[in-house]
């Protein structure tokens, strides 16, 4: 196992409340898996992320939980130690390349001041770069270019060649798709898949339903800063058993069938004041039509349990009133 993480929580502390954004998230990732978390927005997707490589911003801070990668707490580790891992053993694609990079400076600079800010000599790092821009399909003359003159997904593909630069155990890739076409995003994924091939684990963010189907060994479903259902995709493809999961895979667009396109009623909640119980109930079909359920989803938290081998789920239709697999 390259990745534990136990009970995260993270709380954003702001003027009109505690946000409650990431809530005893537990999951792991082994070597050279690829994991993808999807949802809606603001269901806390990102903090968890923010929240592997400690780096969640202010006002937001992990309140509770353990990030264990490759046998070293990163909650408690100190920033000089974090240097180390970050960028080199974990790095991170951020959702926007424009603001990754510095607008003020040349790419191929911030490429080399990555790899000597971990002990590579410069000049080495110069031709290091090329190389890098080289495996991304960007003509190295491209390194003396400021991030405006670059489209979209050539600064998206340059934050990815900075990722690669150490061949890190871990990448974390946080909607690295956004606004790009979709051949642009499929070369994206092309370069991912081959990270993974090499031997990185993938931790992917992203709405897109279908690009995590297609390309995932796991899945995450996260919703208003908990995970409700997470296993192998295989699984989950063939029998999601959280309504949210069900609800989501059925808002999905399907080119080669005329189904309606399900639209889950209601909104995310106000994570500053939750839902008591399970915080899906209030836009939950089933519990609206089941009788049973009253008293049950709507006042007692669900808890994870394994409901299939390998496929978690936090929902009170699985399991005993204790939250013991059925």
């Amino acid at each position: 196992m390259l990745l534990d993480v136990k009970n995260l929580s993270v709380h954003y502390y702001t003027l009109s409340g505690v946000v409650r954004a990431v809530e005893n998230v537990s999951f792991h990732i082994n070597e050279s898996e690829w994991l993808t978390f999807v949802g809606e927005s603001g269901s806390g997707k990102s903090t968890v992320a923010h929240g592997i490589m400690n780096l969640v911003p202010s006002p937001g801070k992990i309140v509770g939980g353990h990030v264990i990668f490759d046998g070293k707490n990163l909650v408690t580790m100190k920033n000089e130690e974090l240097k180390k891992i970050r960028g080199k053993e974990i790095s991170m694609v951020f959702q926007d390349p424009m603001t990754s990079l510095d607008p003020l400076r040349k790419v191929g600079d911030q490429i080399v001041e990555v790899m000597v800010e971990h002990g590579v000599e410069p000049e080495e790092a110069k031709k290091n770069a090329k190389e890098l821009l080289k495996s991304v399909n960007i003509p190295p003359d491209r390194l003396t270019y400021y991030p405006h003159q670059l489209s979209g997904g050539q600064r998206q593909r340059i934050i990815i060649s900075m990722a690669m630069a150490f061949r890190p155990k871990l990448l974390i890739a946080d909607e690295p798709t956004t606004a790009l076409d979709v051949l642009v995003q499929d070369s994206i994924m092309d370069l991912l898949d081959e990270m993974k091939s090499q031997g990185t684990s993938i931790f992917l963010i992203t709405h897109d339903i279908s690009l995590a189907v297609e390309r995932s060994d796991k899945i995450g479903i996260m919703y208003a800063g908990k995970l409700m259902e997470y296993g192998d995709v295989d699984a989950i493809i063939e029998n999601p058993l959280h309504p949210y999961t069900s609800a989501l895979f059925a808002s999905t667009p399907d080119l080669w069938s005329d189904k309606k396109i399900y639209a889950i009623p209601g909104y995310p909640p106000d994570l500053r004041e939750p839902p008591s119980g399970c915080r899906f109930h209030p836009r939950c079909q089933v519990f609206k039509e089941r009788k049973d359920l009253k008293g049950i989803c709507n006042v007692k938290e669900p808890k994870m349990i394994e409901a299939e081998p390998g496929h978690f789920v936090a929902c009170h239709l699985y399991g005993d009133e204790n939250g013991n697999s059925a």
